[in-house]
């Protein structure tokens, strides 16, 4: 399974990537969307909205199950990719690319640290 070194990961499979600046991208882990299976609609009405760590900020639906997102640090949902909408089967064939879910302001940078490094994430999933 993938999980590449460059990102932070929660237990609650939610990766998140530093981009320039206090803006990060977040989405869902390989393990995620295998478990989940084909991922048929994701929902993120949160756009705008400022959210602390491990607040609900959307959810994914596939065909056997409803999953809740939870946000792996605290700050303003920027942007979510607009792709999802008509393709979320992205999540499941590119989930650390085009299948990303949103951008946020981090509020603090530095809580990156306190999440898991690929490593870490690989040890519990296995």
């Amino acid at each position: 399974m993938n999980f590449p070194e460059n990102l932070r990961y929660t237990k609650d499979h939610e990766w998140i990537r530093q981009e320039k600046d206090n803006i990060a991208v977040i989405g869902i882990t390989e393990f995620a969307q295998q478990e989940l299976g084909d991922i048929v609609y994701v929902e993120i009405e949160t756009a705008g909205k400022d959210l602390e760590a491990e607040t609900v900020f959307g959810s994914v639906e596939a065909v056997k199950t409803v999953s809740d997102l939870y946000l792996p640090v605290t700050g303003t949902i920027l942007e979510v990719n607009p792709k999802l909408a008509d393709s979320p089967e992205l999540v499941n064939t590119d989930p650390y690319g085009e299948g990303w879910m949103i951008k946020i302001s981090v509020k603090n940078p530095a809580d990156l640290s306190s999440l898991m490094d690929a490593a870490a994430y690989g040890s519990i999933v296995h």
